[in-house]
C-alpha cells in the first residue's frame, strides 16, 4: 500500500463499499422500473430476482446493514449471472462482455469478508 494512503485505509473502504452498494442499486432501478435506461430484454425471473437483489442488496450494502450477508449474496448473484449470461459464451470476459458481473462479484466477496466498517449502519452493532 501507499504509505501516505495507509491512514485513510477504512475511509477508501468505507467509500468503495458505499460507492459498489449505490453502483448496483442502479442495475435494480434499471430491471425493476427501467430508470435510468430500460433493461435489455430476460427472463421475467431474471428481471424480478436479480433486479430485487441488486436493489435491496445494493442498498444494505451500501448502507452498511447486514453488510456480510448481503455482500455475500450479490457476490453469489453475480457468480451466477456471469455463468448463465457470460460464460457460456466464450472463456475471457473481455471477449463475453463478463467483466463487469466478474468485477461485482469478487468486490462484493471481499466486503462480505471485510464487513461494513465505518460510515455504516453495522459499526455501531458491532461494538
Amino acid at each position: 500500500m501507499a504509505g501516505f494512503m495507509r491512514a485513510y485505509e477504512s475511509q477508501t473502504y468505507a467509500a468503495f463499499r458505499i460507492v459498489t452498494g449505490l453502483l448496483f442499486i442502479w442495475h435494480g432501478t434499471q430491471k425493476l422500473f427501467g430508470f435510468p435506461v430500460p433493461a435489455p430484454e430476460a427472463p421475467a425471473f431474471v428481471i424480478y430476482v436479480a433486479g430485487s437483489i441488486e436493489l435491496v442488496g445494493g442498498a444494505l450494502v451500501m448502507i452498511g446493514l447486514f453488510t456480510g450477508w448481503a455482500a455475500f449474496l450479490c457476490s453469489g448473484l453475480m457468480a451466477a449471472a456471469y455463468w448463465m449470461a457470460h460464460g457460456t459464451k466464450a472463456f475471457f470476459p473481455l471477449v463475453n462482455g463478463g467483466e463487469l458481473a466478474a468485477l461485482y462479484c469478487f468486490a462484493f466477496l471481499f466486503i462480505s469478508a471485510r464487513g461494513a466498517g465505518i460510515w455504516s449502519v453495522d459499526q455501531p452493532r458491532a461494538s
